[in-house]
């Protein structure tokens, strides 16, 4: 199964930079605002969220912020053209980032990174699926015991 990249900016031309540089490699998604971005997530299976630090109306660490209750196993990346301290820390403890990168970002560099983290995205899926088998097995077991007292 593929799952999809989503980066959601709101500067057009570095979505289509982004587009242009990555769609042979991945499934890409794009979104010019957090509200699209969030009916991206809702309508298609996202296993990496990239999204600009400074956007109007939801920075990108709120954005990450909000949707994590809901995707909890998205692996989120930060943009962004300023290299502000404060915005990594708040990136790192509210936003549970993976990766923060400055832009312009270097596509080789960006590709490994996206690469990396639809791998652990991958793995995290993986084992919730093992885990939910494990519960049924155990489930069943338990009742198998209660059959033969």
């Amino acid at each position: 199964m593929s799952f999809g990249v989503l980066y959601v900016d709101d500067e057009i031309n570095n979505l289509n930079s982004f587009k242009a540089a990555f769609r042979r490699d991945f499934d890409i998604y794009t979104a010019q605002s957090a509200r699209e971005g969030r009916k991206v997530l809702d309508t298609n299976e996202i296993g990496v969220i990239i999204t600009d630090q400074r956007m109007p109306g939801m920075t990108g660490i709120e954005f990450l912020e909000s949707i994590l209750p809901v995707y909890p196993d998205t692996i989120r990346i930060l943009l962004t053209g300023f290299s502000d301290m404060n915005a990594v820390m708040d990136a790192i403890n509210r936003g549970q980032v993976y990766k923060y990168l400055v832009k312009p970002w270097q596509n080789d560099e960006l590709k490994l990174y996206i690469q990396n983290a639809l791998e652990i995205y991958h793995l995290r899926r993986e084992n919730k699926d093992l885990a939910q088998k494990l519960h049924q097995a155990n489930l069943q077991l338990a009742q198998l015991n209660k059959q033969k007292q």
